[in-house]
């Protein structure tokens, strides 16, 4: 199973590694990112990487973004699981002790059933 799970990795990964990598050859040409609207001329606020480097930050602040929110959104049933798993454990933690009252008070029964009983004196 291992093997199989790093076979397919590999034949994801390898892929998607040369289009990138080809991607950041074709597109290594300076762009300016100009941040200042008022005065698009002479910005004020301006960045200047290759085009690469955008895209590929671009698509890193995407995955974040869109991780950070499915992360938000799913935390009412992370909330829930650990409710749940406190439940689960305060109920399990009931049944042993439960159990171990049961086996107890039998032994408590098995024991004074065994027990030799004297014969009444006087007859």
């Amino acid at each position: 199973m291992h093997v199989l799970r790093r076979i397919v990795w590999l034949l994801i990964a390898f892929p998607v590694g040369v289009f990138l990598v080809t991607l950041a050859v074709v597109n290594r040409h300076q762009v300016q990112l100009v941040l200042d609207p008022f005065n698009p001329e002479t910005p004020v606020v301006a960045l200047s990487m290759p085009f690469y480097a955008f895209l590929f930050i671009s698509l890193l602040l995407g995955v974040l973004l869109g991780g950070t929110a499915t992360w938000l959104s799913q935390s009412r049933w992370r909330r829930d699981a650990r409710v749940k798993g406190r439940d689960a454990a305060r109920w399990h933690a009931e049944a042993d002790r439960l159990s171990r009252e049961r086996d107890a008070a039998t032994q408590a029964a098995k024991a004074s059933s065994s027990r030799p009983r004297l014969a009444a004196a006087g007859n």
